[in-house]
């Protein structure tokens, strides 16, 4: 059994652990909290046995009983808590966005070099999922592609918070948060997932009064098509989002839940890809996780291939934000 620590007491955090669990790879042994209190109550909202998993409220204690750590914390503060772990022989399995920059991701690049035993996952669960592998295996089956529109608009819990004057932590840049990197990395990792890295990319945001994102529209320039993509946090949209061939499309209900995935064959004719979604949309990237983890020789192939998106969807990110002139305190840190 994989040794299974924990840092952020989320409903994110409490859905990757019932999916981890569901896998039977994984252990919970420890919860990291900033205080015992937060931890314990976390504990006790699981629907899980909790009575030897311990709560700890410092990283070094984390580290030295576990053999994975899960990271949910705010954005900005992936990039130490990875970097501690990766230096403790502990694998990483981080929450999108995995770092603020590609200079921090490059920093972890090279610290993995050092320990070349560890591995590190970017927590991107709709691209493990079986009909999202059913839309790129489609995709390279279209005569001629024609780009995509891609959709994610969510109102967010916390822009009610914003609207009375706070400042909730998935709301400012100084947690490396906003619209692009809270909802519009499940579209950009789509996209990049598909097509591969654009050739160039601009972001036309709406900014709040922080000068974070609140929502925006980014386009992808490809050779021979460009990628729209649609994605905020101040109110809701309920489009599809569409893949186009010539006269084929493929439209999905929501690109990072996937419920349904229809292909239409430019003839009025529709087929439904994929399957029904598992309830819990996390449990195939455990899965494949744990795979690695349990025998990274065989799986280094696929291993290599998730770290490579990984690292072209956070430079992606940074140039999107570059474009719109989107600056994150750990942007200028040394």
């Amino acid at each position: 059994m994989i040794r299974l620590g924990i840092i952020g007491t989320s409903w994110i955090t409490a859905m990757f652990i019932d999916a981890a669990m569901k896998t039977n790879a994984y252990d919970l042994t420890t919860v990291y909290s900033r205080s015992q209190a937060s931890g314990e109550k976390f504990l006790a909202s699981l629907d899980i046995d909790t009575d030897n998993v311990d709560v700890v409220t410092t990283l070094s204690d984390l580290y030295q009983s576990i053999d994975v750590v899960y990271i949910a914390s705010p954005n900005a503060l992936h990039f130490e808590q990875a970097k501690v772990a990766i230096q403790s022989g502990v694998h990483v399995i981080v929450e999108k966005p995995s770092f603020s920059n590609p200079t921090e991701f490059e920093k972890i690049e090279s610290l993995l070099a050092k320990h070349p035993d560890v591995r590190l996952f970017e927590a991107a669960r709709h691209v493990h999922q079986p009909n999202f592998k059913a839309i790129q295996e489609t995709v390279a089956k279209m005569a001629q592609l024609q780009g995509a529109t891609l959709v994610y608009q969510k109102y967010s819990s916390r822009y009610d918070a914003y609207l009375a004057g706070q400042e909730p932590n998935v709301l400012t840049r100084e947690f490396s948060a906003g619209a692009l990197y809270d909802l519009g990395v499940y579209p950009i990792y789509a996209a990049l997932a598909v097509y591969g890295t654009p050739n160039a990319v601009q972001y036309l945001p709406r900014l709040l009064r922080n000068g974070a994102d609140g929502s925006g529209v980014a386009n992808l320039f490809y050779d021979n098509f460009n990628v729209t993509v649609i994605f905020g946090k101040t109110s809701n949209s309920y489009l599809p989002s569409e893949f186009y061939g010539l006269k084929d499309t493929i439209s999905v209900s929501n690109i990072a839940e996937l419920e349904k995935v229809t292909y239409y064959d430019g003839e009025g004719n529709s087929n439904h890809l994929g399957d029904v979604p598992e309830e819990n949309p996390m449990i195939r990237e455990s899965q494949d996780f744990a795979n690695i983890i349990n025998d990274p020789t065989t799986n280094h192939a696929e291993y290599s291939q998730w770290f490579q998106l990984a690292k072209q969807v956070n430079q992606t990110l940074f140039d999107l934000r570059q474009s719109a002139g989107i600056e994150f305190p750990a942007d200028i840190k040394e």
